[in-house]
């Protein structure tokens, strides 16, 4: 039996088994399966019929964007989400994704666009830590 002292227990140990796991807005499922938040996260766009996460842009992509002057169209970033998933599906973690005339590199767990260019700014074509491409 545990030792209650002034409505507390002494120890830790004395709370073990005392009050049932998951109790709150996490399942018991959840908590025991170690579950971390973006397998959640993607489980739940999945239930609501949303199979794709949207990319973000790192502050870094978007002033390249801006300072490059470099416009998105709504079908090109589509394609840009498309090869992203296209590339994850894959196992690709930093890909180099062409649309049309543009050049991501995007890392694909995170689904962030970390950097972005045009084709005549691309210094020699050379493109360093990616380990995969997708032309779309």
């Amino acid at each position: 039996m545990a030792k209650v002292v002034n409505g507390l227990f002494s120890s830790i140990e004395q709370v073990t088994g005392s009050y049932p796991v998951g109790t709150g807005s996490q399942s018991t499922s959840t908590v025991n399966k170690g579950i971390g938040f973006n397998e959640v996260l993607e489980s739940i766009l999945r239930e609501q019929g949303t199979d794709e996460l949207e990319l973000k842009f790192s502050k870094h992509a978007s002033q390249r964007l801006t300072d490059r002057q470099l416009d998105i169209s709504e079908d090109q970033m589509d394609r840009l989400n498309e090869g992203a998933m296209m590339a994850k599906e894959k196992g690709i973690n930093n890909s180099l994704i062409m649309v049309d005339s543009l050049r991501f590199i995007v890392n694909t767990p995170n689904n962030t666009v970390v950097t972005a260019m045009d084709q005549n700014e691309e210094e020699k074509n050379v493109f360093t830590n990616i380990d995969g491409a997708v032309v779309m």
